[in-house]
């Protein structure tokens, strides 16, 4: 279970550990031109006003949807130390920590997860299956299957899994519902495995919407809700009374680990994304839009004349980037996409990430206080070439290295200036000759003996080969540090 401590409050991804460690519509024909159909209108929401309609059921809803939410099981190897002395600190002083040794440990978790294709297609949170070695899932009617992990997606902490041998199953996939028409007192049912009990049904209402904060992930905008979640309910599923899937759950706000009734979940909107994603076998492609931007605080709010503090401040500009060509500019407020008012820096990326890319949109902005619409072609992020990435091996220092050149796209991701040079760590193999060197994933590798690491080219060509001693500038957790190393 991973817990964040946010004003004194643990917040759970409800992942258990292995100990219950809680923590084509081709347009119409030429007869259907002349006639205007309305476009359906949702069901009105009323309360209950007699005996008979409180009496109401939530069973038949429930008998539908269940056959679609699974277990999920997640083994892990880790590395455990032998010695039952190992936290001793008697024993740690006189013989050292690294004299103890360790051995690997098979560990288990228990999440949730909801079947969203008949072929077999399990979307589930990240954290429950994360570093898993084997991942296998049960059905409400107690089959197993073994399934491969087919996305990890860390920006939104999903996953997808596929099962490996349908062999003739046709499984119960669970219907998407809008997660932007939903309203604060919609009832809502949250169905998962709490602490391994099983599959269980609690019930509540939509709490609060767009809530940020939760989690350290790239898309915060969180459904609030007061149904029981609890650990094991992580990657279950959040839905509404036409059976439809509304939400992921996915963490809680709690300082005992069992649900307080404030629970979170994952809009049904960003979680479609994802599934198709998984569905297709391919990978995701998120919309860049080339800008860093702030919240508007009050201070903020009052010298640019706005009203309220609301809305997402353009800080930085991407040169040649998409926001950069629509002509935003640094001091812009984003107000509105495509209508629908955002409050804040998360808000608008959630709502670009759910833009298909090549579609056009409209973001209202404020500039000089006036308020106009500008159209936004949604464009992704420009693709990185084989010549951006670089991977050391052999004989060298630097082997287990793998690095990648940084463009405007990364910088942003990363939090660097969109100016940034050098080439930035993306993965060193675990003992490897760079492992034991020190390097982190994410370091910034600005020169190796004088030289400029400007491309990956420029660091392939100097860190494979063999020196005496190397002398490494690089920017880490934005410090900049000189070493000399042995070659």
């Amino acid at each position: 279970m991973r817990t964040l401590v946010l004003a004194g409050v643990a917040v759970a991804a409800l992942a258990i550990g292995g100990t219950l460690a809680f923590s084509p519509w081709n347009g119409p024909s030429q007869a259907q031109v002349a006639v205007a159909v309305a476009p359906p209108q949702p069901a009105p929401r009323v309360v209950p006003r007699s005996d008979e309609q409180v009496k109401l059921s939530f069973a038949p809803v429930v008998k539908a949807v269940s056959p679609s939410v699974v277990n999920v099981y997640a083994t892990r190897i880790e590395q455990a130390q032998a010695s039952p002395f190992a936290n001793d600190p008697f024993f740690s002083r006189f013989f050292g920590q690294g004299q103890l040794q360790t051995r690997p440990r098979e560990s288990r978790s228990l999440g949730s997860g909801v079947i969203v294709d008949a072929g077999g297609v399990i979307l589930t949170n990240r954290h429950v299956i994360e570093g898993a070695t084997d991942v296998r899932i049960a059905l409400s009617d107690g089959r197993e299957f073994a399934v491969d992990i087919v996305i990890e997606d860390a920006q939104t902490d999903l996953a997808v899994l596929r099962v490996r041998d349908p062999g003739s199953t046709n499984f119960p996939a669970i219907t998407f519902s809008d997660s932007d028409a939903l309203q604060v007192g919609d009832l809502v049912l949250a169905i998962g495995n709490p602490f391994g009990v099983g599959q269980t049904v609690t019930s509540g209402i939509v709490s609060a919407l767009a809530r940020t904060g939760v989690e350290s992930s790239d898309y915060e905008f969180f459904i609030q809700t007061d149904a029981a979640i609890n650990p094991g309910n992580s990657g279950g599923a959040l839905v509404d009374l036409d059976g439809r899937l509304v939400g992921i759950n996915t963490a809680i706000y709690s300082q005992t680990g069992g649900s307080v009734g404030i629970g979170f979940a994952i809009p049904a909107n960003m979680a479609r994304l994802v599934a198709d994603a998984g569905v297709k076998g391919g990978e995701i492609i998120r919309p860049w839009f080339g800008a860093k931007m702030q919240a508007v605080n009050s201070d903020i709010a009052a010298s640019l004349g706005m009203a309220a503090p609301h809305g997402a401040l353009i800080t930085e500009v991407a040169p040649d980037g998409p926001a950069a060509r629509a002509g935003f500019a640094s001091g812009d407020v984003i107000l509105a996409v495509d209508g629908t008012a955002v409050n804040d820096p998360s808000a608008f990326n959630f709502r670009l990430a759910t833009k298909p890319i090549g579609e056009t949109t409209v973001l209202s902005r404020q500039r000089s206080g006036v308020t106009e619409d500008v159209s936004l072609q949604v464009e992704a992020a420009p693709a990185v070439g084989d010549d951006a990435v670089a991977s050391i091996s052999g004989n060298s220092r630097f082997a287990g290295t793998s690095v990648r050149q940084i463009d405007a796209a990364l910088a942003e991701a990363k939090g660097l200036p969109y100016d940034a040079k050098g080439v930035i760590v993306t993965a060193v193999e675990p003992g490897s000759p760079a492992d034991q060197m020190g390097l982190r994933v994410d370091d910034v590798i600005l020169s190796l003996n004088d030289k400029p690491m400007d491309t990956a080219r420029a660091f392939a060509d100097t860190a494979s080969n063999r020196v005496r001693t190397w002398q490494i500038i690089l920017q880490r957790d934005g410090r900049v540090t000189r070493s000399i190393v042995s070659g």
